[in-house]
């Protein structure tokens, strides 16, 4: 399988690549500086370098799609440094006998079991209202780098997904998955029953699960609309977690939304369920006012979450209180961003703080956060960005860090030069 798949995806690379018509994509540098504390009373600075490029080459109904970063510190000397990152190299074929999409290499996988990448190949077939899609391929190696996993028969995944709308208003799928992955052995320091420290190898076995999933919604537009989902975990016979999400539109400036998730687990500790239930209410086309409650119910056990805000065009304004088993917290939030002399300066701020605590008992501690900085587009396809970040706790005392960045999208129409 690995053979052919990559003996395909070279083919198809050439043949894109030789007759290309189109390239577009997005080129994007920062830098982010940080401080980092060895120990104690010493602590170093940072400034790590990220060069991104998203490059898709198409012709015609094919397209060589790609997404890689090269990361590396520019202070000082540091282990596995730099580092490439390659998110997505994969080839699509499109439209092929007016029903199918086939995708070759690496790529996203949406799922809420499963998310992320993988290495291999995915079929999406569509028919008037009927939907099914297909993938087979393996988790990537560690840190994303260039190359097929070794190990396939540990890390492999497969699945696959059947969605219809044939009911008016309704959709309603089907889907399963089956995730095989296994962790890199390493070296960690470990104490010896003389309690001397030595390094020993750490290897773990291959994980393995699989779920079976039924979705179904209904939406009537500007009116009302639910989804469900049911996951069914396959390996232990037992229900995984139900969701549930609904929203009523009905009642003039004033939106309700609902939420219900219970997760059942297969531990001693028993399942978990967790309810919201909040509007949102215009007041005028500037101004929006949110409000939410939430409750978590655990075994034997209680918690709690209030949510109040204000949207408007100018920025938000936010707050939010925990209460009961899984914590104790006050925070109050604004944010503000403003675009002047038609897009090229957009300045921004935002400034939060949280008086907090873990458990009952606990002592209260507080954290101050404060962001800003401006957005500077000259051009429509260039822009550049600025952000000073501040943070102070108990943990990170007047931290400061500073994120520079520059964007940059191109299109071209190689046909027409």
């Amino acid at each position: 399988m690995k053979k052919i798949i990559i003996s395909t995806g070279f083919l198809c690379l050439l043949f894109i690549t030789v007759n290309a018509q189109n390239i577009n994509g997005r080129f994007s540098s920062s830098v982010y500086s940080f401080e980092r504390y060895d120990t104690v009373n010493n602590s170093s600075s940072y400034w790590r370098a990220f060069q991104m490029l998203s490059l898709n080459i198409n012709q015609s109904n094919y397209s060589l799609r790609s997404s890689f970063n090269y990361e590396g510190e520019l202070s000082k000397d540091l282990q596995n440094d730099p580092r490439l990152r390659f998110y997505n190299l994969y080839l699509e074929a499109r439209n092929l006998l007016d029903i199918a999409t086939i995708k070759l290499g690496r790529q996203p996988l949406f799922n809420s079991v499963a998310g992320g990448i993988f290495d291999g190949a995915t079929v999406d077939l569509k028919k008037d209202k009927y939907r099914f899609s297909a993938y087979y391929g393996a988790n990537v190696p560690a840190y994303q780098k260039f190359g097929i996993t070794k190990n396939w028969n540990d890390n492999f995944i497969l699945g696959g997904k059947f969605v219809t709308n044939a009911v008016e208003n309704f959709q309603f799928g089907l889907s399963y998955i089956d995730k095989n992955f296994q962790s890199d052995p390493y070296y960690a320091t470990r104490l010896d029953p003389q309690l001397n420290p030595i390094q020993v190898l750490i290897e773990s076995k291959s994980n393995q699960y699989q779920f079976a999933s039924a979705e179904a919604s209904y939406d009537l537009e500007n009116y009302f609309s639910i989804n469900t989902r049911f996951d069914y975990d396959l390996n232990f016979m037992q229900a995984s977690k139900f969701e549930l999400s609904g929203r009523y539109d009905q009642i003039d400036k004033l939106g309700i939304d609902v939420y219900y998730n219970s997760i059942f687990s297969v531990f001693d500790y028993g399942n978990t369920q967790d309810i919201e239930i909040g509007g949102d209410y215009a007041l005028n086309k500037i101004f929006t006012i949110i409000g939410k409650v939430g409750n978590v119910t655990y075994k034997d056990a209680n918690s709690q979450t209030i949510t109040l805000g204000l949207n408007s065009n100018y920025g938000s304004l936010s707050y939010r209180k925990n209460l009961g088993y899984a914590g104790e917290m006050d925070a109050i939030s604004i944010y503000t961003a403003y675009t002047f002399f038609n897009g090229y300066l957009t300045p921004s701020a935002g400034l939060s703080y949280t008086n907090y605590k873990l458990t009952e008992d606990s002592p209260r501690d507080n954290l101050t956060t404060l962001l800003a900085g401006f957005n500077v587009r000259p051009y429509r396809t260039l822009s550049f960005d600025v952000q000073g970040q501040f943070m102070n706790n108990k943990i990170y005392k007047n931290d400061f860090r500073l994120f520079l960045k520059l964007n940059y999208w191109f299109n071209t129409n190689l046909n027409a030069m």
